[in-house]
């Protein structure tokens, strides 16, 4: 009889919690990936990628314990500048024919501060997966004036690119390099409610 209760108790925790689980898309029209990198150690180029989708689910209205699926189409990368885009596209960087999406999914989430998140997840580029932790932080959530549920989420964080294999580069007269190894990366976040 005991276990019976006990089997009953955890059937009921599983359907409320399935109850209270929430799954959130991308608003691509109020959202962006973007890059910089330095270039020639005196400035910075800057970029987007401008197609991605992926998904959020999560069960605290933070999302403190949310579980992300992001994929970006590398061949949307935009620089402003077509000729170093196809560049960018090909063998030389990101080989887009080869490795068509950078893919990220969450495999931690740590609630840092009131609306400061820690978000680790494995990172795929190139082929290539390596665990990284970015900083997030909640801008909140409200209904937009057509009903739907709508969330703020700013991502930040950097990457070495080499440790992808993105090793592509020069060595100017002056001997820094062409093009910097650390890229940033800032997203800001339009979730919608599903």
């Amino acid at each position: 009889m005991r276990k019976l209760g006990l089997l009953m108790t955890a059937l009921l925790l599983v359907v409320f919690t399935q109850a209270q689980e929430s799954n959130w898309a991308f608003d691509a029209a109020h959202s962006n990936v973007r890059f910089a990198v330095t270039h020639m150690v005196i400035s910075e180029v800057e970029g987007n990628f401008g197609i991605y989708d992926g998904s959020v689910t999560t069960t605290k209205d933070d999302f403190s314990d949310a579980s992300i699926e992001f994929s970006i189409d590398v061949a949307s990368i935009d620089t402003d500048n077509t000729k170093r885009d196809d560049h960018l596209r090909n063998e030389d960087f990101f080989d887009v024919a080869k490795y068509p999406n950078i893919t990220f999914t969450s495999t931690s989430i740590e609630k840092v501060g009131e609306k400061e998140l820690k978000v680790t997840g494995d990172f795929t580029m190139l082929g290539v997966t390596k665990s990284i932790t970015l900083d997030a932080k909640y801008g909140g959530t409200i209904k937009d004036p057509w009903g739907n549920t709508k969330a703020g989420i700013k991502v930040e964080g950097s990457i070495d690119r080499t440790e992808w294999g993105l090793k592509y580069n020069s060595t100017m007269d002056t001997g820094g390099l062409m093009l910097g190894e650390e890229v940033d990366i800032v997203c800001n976040f339009e979730l919608v409610q599903k």
